[in-house]
C-alpha cells in the first residue's frame, strides 16, 4: 500500500516515489562498494572521517555507518553541498567505533578543535595527505 505525502511544493507524492527519488540518486554506484569494512560480531561499525580537497587544503569531517559509500558520494557529488562545492573528495583520515553515540561524540570533540589539530591529525597517520579510498575498496 503507498501512503502519500506532501513535497516541499505542496503536491502529493506517493512514499514509494520518495524511495525511488533517493535510490536513484546514487546510481551507478558498483555494489561490491557499499558494504561495510568492519564488523563487531553481529554490530555495524562506525567511522568518523577526515575528507581534504589537496593537501593542507579544505577539510571535511563526518560520520558514517558505511565509508566506502559515503565517499562514493562524496567523490562522485552525488550529494550537492560543502564537499562538492569546496572539491573535498580526498579521504585522508578515519577512525571506526563499534557504537554509534561514541562515533557521534568523537565527531563533535573533533569539530570543535583547531584547524591546525586536526592537520596534526591527519599527519600523525597520513604524512603525505594520500588519499585513502583505494586501500578500503581493495
Amino acid at each position: 500500500m503507498k501512503h502519500s505525502t506532501r513535497d516541499h511544493g505542496g503536491k502529493r507524492r506517493s512514499e514509494a516515489a520518495n524511495f525511488n527519488c533517493y535510490r536513484l540518486s546514487f546510481r551507478g554506484a558498483p555494489a561490491a562498494r557499499t558494504r561495510n569494512l568492519e564488523r563487531f560480531g553481529d554490530r555495524v561499525a562506525y567511522y568518523v572521517y577526515l575528507l581534504a580537497s589537496r593537501k593542507n587544503g579544505v577539510l571535511y569531517l563526518g560520520v558514517t555507518n558505511d565509508l566506502v559509500r559515503r565517499v562514493y558520494q562524496h567523490k562522485t557529488k552525488a550529494v550537492r553541498g560543502f564537499s562538492a562545492r569546496y572539491g573535498v573528495d580526498r579521504l585522508v583520515w578515519f577512525e571506526i567505533y563499534d557504537d554509534p553515540s561514541t562515533a557521534i561524540t568523537r565527531e563533535k570533540e573533533l569539530k570543535k578543535w583547531r584547524r591546525a589539530w586536526k592537520v596534526s591529525l591527519i599527519e600523525a597517520a597520513n604524512p603525505e595527505w594520500e588519499d585513502l579510498y583505494q586501500t578500503i575498496t581493495r
